[in-house]
């Protein structure tokens, strides 16, 4: 069988590391929107993570060949891990902002634990169902706070349109939660079955293989000498973090950590979403985006800390 993490404390790691890496390229997704299509963006992405790693596809000697079934999920997860996500994602924070992001990405770890709930008959706590109406309290919070926190050189006509369109990024990016947390549950049924650097090889080139009608229509008339040299850099950046090392990442941890408690650590996305929105993009956290990330935040807290165990009936002595 493929290698496992020697220890929890390693998968907890992989985890922590995927999302806070996750976090870091959705905020820094927002000025690579402004210099490329969402749709040509998306393809260049998958193409350099194929490139990256053309190798992981090959199939080791010890592991079975794929089932009809496991091509199916494969499939879902790209589809919903990879495309739909990098969709809604990348469309929702051109329109909104990595702040809010980050705060109604904080909604994924209840989310996780609600399907896994539902399709891994994972238990889910009272503590976890009080979680989600704290992030279900923070995303109304978010949408219904005025404007969107944008750099201090906007001008008026700016911050109207971003107050406008903010409501639809915010929806797009609920979408985003949904399309993540999916990942996380389809991804704890495919570790069982193929290595981590195969599921990621896989997803990835099905990513590729949707986008790619729509990313060739974007560079049929786009002007690539436009974009600036820094870009390129943020890009290859982007497409190995999202392609290669987050997915990689979350599945070594996920083969040895239950999907329930893997959600968990998705709240290093909103965490590194918000804090590169802040100290790099130049954004202001707004009275209602702060109360909606604490009370975002304590829910998760208040679904992931462990819980005092109850003294059982003494075991029963042996028998003879």
């Amino acid at each position: 069988m493929p290698h496992r993490p020697a220890s929890p404390w390693t998968a907890y790691a992989c985890l922590a590391l995927s999302m806070a890496l996750v976090g870091s390229y959705v905020a820094l997704s927002k000025p690579l929107v402004a210099a490329l299509p969402v749709f040509l963006l998306a393809w260049l992405r998958f193409g350099i993570g194929g490139l990256a790693m053309a190798h992981w596809l090959k199939k080791p000697a010890d592991e079975a060949p794929m089932t009809s079934q496991t091509r199916r999920l494969v499939f879902l997860e790209s589809f919903l891990g990879n495309f739909l996500f990098s969709i809604c994602m990348l469309f929702g924070v051109s329109l909104s902002s990595a702040v809010a992001a980050g705060v109604i990405m904080a909604a994924i770890p209840a989310t996780v634990a609600l399907l896994s709930w539902a399709f891994l008959r994972e238990r889910i706590s009272g503590r976890v169902w009080v979680a989600v109406g704290c992030a279900v309290l923070g995303i109304a919070l978010v949408s219904l706070s005025k404007g969107v926190p944008i750099g201090p050189a906007a001008g008026a006509d700016e911050a109207a349109m971003a107050s406008r369109t903010a409501w639809l990024g915010n929806l797009l990016l609920v979408g985003a939660v949904l399309c993540e947390a999916a990942y996380a549950v389809i991804g704890k049924k495919l570790t069982g079955v193929l290595s981590p650097k195969r599921i990621t090889a896989f997803i990835n080139l099905w990513g590729f293989a949707l986008v790619t009608p729509f990313g060739l229509w974007m560079a049929w008339d786009f002007d690539f000498s436009a974009v600036a040299p820094g870009s390129w850099g943020l890009l290859v950046f982007y497409a190995l973090a999202a392609s290669v090392w987050t997915v990689w990442l979350w599945m070594t941890g996920l083969r040895t950590v239950p999907a329930n408690r893997a959600g968990v650590f998705t709240v290093m996305l909103p965490v590194s979403a918000a804090a590169v929105g802040v100290l790099v993009l130049g954004e202001r956290l707004n009275g209602a985006q702060a109360g909606a990330f604490a009370i975002a935040l304590a829910g998760v807290l208040l679904a992931t800390l462990p819980q005092r165990a109850s003294p059982g009936p003494a075991p029963a002595a042996p028998l003879p």
